[in-house]
């Protein structure tokens, strides 16, 4: 029964273990990221950079004049350009490599180029950043999106000779898409407001669905991803979109877990990524 309703929502999966490997990579590796927040073992980025910290603070202790740059952190900034460049690149990429193609990968393309776009825009024009960023973590979620990108597209690109799924989604996931990066763009605004020039406190967001949950962004951003499954009807696209979604809901609850420890006056009734629910 869920077999059958599976096999007319997504193709099947293309003559590639490498694809059909990754999905499961994918899905296993981002859900156990998750796992790992909840339970304190948070990647090292944004409020999560304790380790970042540790290792400025250890570093200043044994060489006290001159400003210390430690060799396994980044400025922020920069780790957080390295981090959405090359799936950017990827996918604009993609439009050289492979020229023609039908509606349905045009679109998928588009999508994750767009997605990555903005994310690039959000790091150099919106976001407002202090501190470091640990190498590691820079790396490795660079090496995931950018990994996404390149198999997502090739993925589709497979696709386009294999018949449509019974039940079309990608008008469905055009809409969910745009509200999902329009919404996601909107409270990471919001967030920037926060701080002014030089100022390097963080304070309760405020505005949009931050009244409701602390991560907003997250949700959208998980609504973005769906779109772009939809769009893509393939296992990979729901497989990554599905991982993404734990990993995010973790991360999620240890940031509303980070703001009740650094703030009293936290409202108990905003909920970490689902209004009135989680």
């Amino acid at each position: 029964m869920v077999l059958s309703v599976l096999l007319n929502l997504i193709y099947p999966p293309p003559p590639s273990v490498v694809i059909t490997a990754m999905s499961v990579v994918s899905f296993l590796s981002l859900s156990h990221a998750g796992w790992m927040e909840i339970r304190g073992k948070n990647m090292q980025y944004s409020k999560m950079k304790d380790a970042q910290k540790n290792i400025i603070d250890d570093d200043t202790k044994k060489k006290k004049k001159g400003k210390v740059v430690p060799s396994k952190v980044v400025q922020s900034k920069v780790g957080m350009t390295v981090l959405y460049t090359p799936a950017f690149v990827v996918g604009l990429s993609s439009f050289i490599l492979f020229p023609l193609g039908d509606f349905r990968f045009n679109l998928l393309r588009s999508a994750v180029t767009a997605h990555f776009f903005k994310r690039v825009f959000e790091v150099l024009f919106v976001h407002k950043f202090s501190g470091w960023m640990d190498v590691e973590t820079m790396t490795t979620i660079s090496l995931s999106y950018s990994t996404f990108s390149a198999i997502a597209i090739y993925n589709q690109h497979l696709m386009q000779s294999l018949p449509e799924p019974a039940i079309d989604l990608k008008y469905i996931g055009i809409p969910m898409f745009l509200v999902g990066i329009c919404g996601n763009f909107y409270h990471h605004y919001l967030l920037s407001k926060l701080r002014t020039k030089g100022d390097k406190q963080y304070k309760i967001p405020q505005g949009g669905l931050f009244s409701l949950v602390i991560c907003p962004h997250y949700l959208f951003e998980i609504l973005g991803f769906f779109g772009i499954s939809c769009i893509s009807q393939t296992l990979y696209a729901f497989s990554f979109t599905m991982g993404s979604t734990f990993y995010l809901m973790g991360r999620s609850y240890a940031t509303r877990k980070w703001y009740e420890s650094k703030f009293e006056d936290f409202p108990k009734d905003v909920k970490a990524l689902i209004p009135y629910i989680f």
